[in-house]
């Protein structure tokens, strides 16, 4: 069941979006905090975000440049500034579509299940996880650190999902080679430990020094404030 995210500071008009689109059986939920809209996309993890253009503290376009560098994730603007200056720059700032105010609801649903199905028809869809700033999108296997992004390999991705499900508690070696045997390639003890000391190396190089820590014949655990 795909999930849509509602970025629009009129309540009235948040809620008859909301209502309408789950209507047709779609999961909606509308941001209620306009200084943390990130956040809120992190947490919820749409497959579709509907963005209003004139927002409270940032418009619309900061939103989706945001949501851009951890995200392809379709975003539809909706704005009664529907001249072609602000429609050119929706689609330059990451914008998969415009609908100008006002709109038929029908004609909305219409083009978002078009967007959807356009979407992810073809391609699968993204799951994020957060701990503090560190957010991991596990289906594009990408991990995003003070504005920074580094590229996962499979095992290395399942190694973090697993810590990251787990933050703050230690995640036996077992449990990890658990994880990594879902491949379909062996994995021994070795395999492990090289694939988490290249781990390190990649998150030492955003500035995620010694968040991965070693508790000795036990297993791993996540400390986002890097302390041994």
């Amino acid at each position: 069941m795909y999930k849509v995210l509602i970025v629009e500071d009129d309540a009235v008009i948040a809620s008859a979006v909301q209502k309408h689109i789950q209507s047709w059986g779609y999961i909606a939920q509308c941001v209620r905090d306009f200084q943390h809209v990130l956040q809120t996309f992190v947490e919820f993890s749409p497959q579709l975000v509907l963005m209003d253009i004139t927002l409270p503290f940032y418009n619309g376009y900061h939103w989706c440049g945001e949501i851009r560098k951890l995200s392809n994730v379709p975003v539809i603007f909706i704005s009664s500034a529907a001249d072609n200056m602000n429609i050119v720059m929706a689609l330059e700032h990451g914008g998969d579509d415009f609908i100008a105010k006002p709109f038929d609801l029908n004609v909305l649903t219409a083009k978002v299940k078009a967007v959807l199905r356009r979407t992810y028809d073809f391609g699968g869809q993204s799951d994020f996880m957060q701990c503090g700033e560190a957010i991991l999108n596990t289906g594009s296997a990408q991990l995003t650190f003070g504005g920074q992004t580094v590229e996962l390999t499979k095992n290395e991705n399942r190694i973090l999902q697993a810590l990251f499900e787990n933050k703050g508690k230690v995640v036996t070696r077992d449990a990890l080679m658990t994880r990594l045997w879902e491949t379909d390639s062996f994995v021994d003890e070795n395999t492990l430990t090289v694939n988490v000391t290249r781990l390190r190396k990649k998150l030492d190089g955003i500035g995620m020094t010694d968040w991965i820590q070693t508790k000795k014949g036990t297993g791993y655990l996540l400390n986002e404030h890097g302390e041994k």
